[in-house]
């Protein structure tokens, strides 16, 4: 299966293309340069491989949580491929694709993912893998560094994963984790590495259906509620 897979939830941006294990990526920081890089590197990435887009079989991207604007951009290129490429589309939790690079890189199967989420908070999600699949232990949430606890931990040793890790260093010894990768971030590959199997299993959706992962629903005020001193 012939899939193409993206992210621009973090400042990194991040394209793939593969089947089966055999993947061609491209990446770089891009920083508020997504919307200007992201078809640049599905062309070249599509072009490393010899494949055009409508030889594709579906595409991924990376669903949030993580920047608002950079989880819109995905969504919204992903439906604009599939659309006019006639493909299912395949939304993949930012939080799981970080579990699946931690397994990648470094054999991990307990994996505590976190993102920056701004405003003072962190995007945390806990994966445990079972027999090749990851199963939720935490679902993605939006909470103040401070908050996020290892209540789920069952004795397994985790491995923070995540820039989450990199804004609030605290949260390591906080959360009991002995090794975080503060780089890791989640890779267009990891992306299609999800999605592959669901795809097979017919779970791919048309495009006006896929729909963006936002974790946290109030991303600004209104000029009353900022007078009131209200907070998000």
């Amino acid at each position: 299966m012939r899939l193409l897979a993206f992210d621009t939830s973090t400042n990194w941006l991040s394209v793939a293309c593969g089947a089966d294990e055999a993947w061609h990526v491209r990446g770089e920081p891009a920083g508020q340069a997504h919307s200007e890089r992201l078809l640049p590197l599905v062309d070249a990435v599509l072009a490393d491989a010899g494949w055009s887009l409508g030889s594709l079989d579906g595409i991924a991207f990376g669903a949030g949580p993580g920047s608002f604007t950079g989880v819109r951009i995905a969504c919204g290129v992903a439906q604009g491929l599939g659309l006019g490429a006639d493909l299912p589309l395949m939304p993949v939790p930012t939080l799981q694709a970080l579990a699946q690079t931690a397994w990648r890189v470094h054999l991990a199967t307990h994996v505590v993912a976190c993102l920056d989420a701004r405003m003072r908070e962190v995007y945390v999600a806990a994966y445990a893998r079972e027999q090749g699949c990851w199963n939720e232990v935490l679902a993605p949430a939006v909470l103040p560094p401070a908050e996020a606890s290892m209540s789920f931990g069952g004795g397994a040793a985790w491995l923070g994963a995540g820039g989450g890790f990199a804004a609030y260093p605290a949260l390591a010894a906080q959360l009991a984790l002995l090794h975080v990768d503060a780089d890791a971030v989640p890779d267009a590959r990891a992306i299609g590495e999800l999605a592959q199997p669901r795809f097979v299993a017919g779970e791919g959706v048309a495009a006006a259906n896929a729909l963006p992962l936002y974790v946290r629903h109030r991303v600004a005020l209104t000029t009353a509620e900022r007078a009131a001193g209200v907070r998000l």
